[in-house]
């Protein structure tokens, strides 16, 4: 399997896994995504010129987390496919939800939410986009919530296949909190059908959650469609996350692509900390390995 895949992630898993699901005949080796909010302090005022360096760092597709009534960094779905495609990249996927709130949770009815995905899907399929992800639901109050959140996941995961696009979840460390005596992580996991959603590890969280990652793969095979490369700062410079036994694992996750976030930086400048995260992942060992048992 030549997927990239992954380069990616954390940390407490120690056990190979033999791969039995067929390759991506559209993933090419060395495909990195990178997500936008990395920059998002000078993405701003630097928007062309941003995805230009980024492709040239080599990342080969971007994730947004920059929707806002109707446009991508201030751009029309369109246009903003139309700039990621000029820098030599391709839209892959992209943050965005709309949370539920009391009156949900008070009614349990979230009709009135799904309308708003309408077009928020419409649009994401005009922008070129693969995947839609939920980055974000925060800590729930009982698995009564936490139940009507799996169900409104569900309903808007169906929602992107009718339109084509794939729809998942991205965690942080919350979620390997107990809700009601059971794991937040593993209820979602549980709870969702895995025809409408998928989850995006975000591993450093995972790790942060006391958690680990390879497990999950083995728990849940498949479930795990992209994966957030992501550490303490720059990729690598922790020592926490231990990238090499989740490439030994991600075929059973079921990665497909992996996209690079950097949240925090040892530097002012955020494209110095973004360059290193990516040069470290090419020339990583445990990578070039995982090419050639392909």
């Amino acid at each position: 399997m030549k997927k990239f895949i992954l380069i990616a992630l954390s940390a407490l898993a120690l056990v190979g896994v033999s791969c039995e699901r067929k390759p991506s005949e559209k993933m090419e080796p060395k495909d990195i995504s990178v997500q936008l909010y990395s920059l998002r302090s000078i993405i701003g005022e630097q928007y062309p010129a941003i995805l230009t360096e980024l492709s040239q760092m080599g990342f080969t597709s971007v994730e947004a987390a920059g929707y806002d009534n109707g446009k991508f960094y201030g751009r029309d779905p369109e246009a903003f496919r139309s700039d990621v495609e000029a820098a030599g990249m391709r839209v892959l996927s992209s943050h965005v939800t709309n949370a539920l709130g009391d009156a949900e949770f008070a009614s349990g009815d979230f009709s009135a939410k799904l309308q708003w995905w309408d077009k928020a899907i419409a649009d994401h399929k005009a922008a070129g986009m693969k995947y839609i992800v939920t980055p974000w639901m925060g800590p729930q109050k009982s698995l009564k919530d936490l139940q009507l959140y799996c169900d409104y996941l569900n309903a808007v995961g169906k929602k992107c296949a009718d339109a084509g696009i794939l729809y998942g979840y991205h965690n942080h460390a919350y979620e390997f909190e107990k809700v009601d005596e059971q794991v937040m992580y593993d209820y979602l996991l549980e709870h969702t059908d895995p025809q409408y959603v998928f989850f995006q590890m975000d591993v450093y969280w995972t790790v942060i959650g006391k958690a680990s990652p390879v497990e999950y793969f083995k728990k849940y095979p498949g479930r795990f469609r992209l994966l957030h490369i992501k550490d303490e700062k720059e990729i690598g410079q922790s020592g926490m996350v231990g990238f090499d036994a989740i490439f030994r694992n991600s075929d059973i996750a079921g990665v497909e692509n992996i996209v690079v976030e950097v949240e925090r930086y040892s530097y002012p400048d955020v494209k110095k900390s973004v360059r290193e995260s990516i040069d470290y992942l090419k020339e990583a060992p445990f990578v070039k390995a995982s090419y050639e048992k392909k």
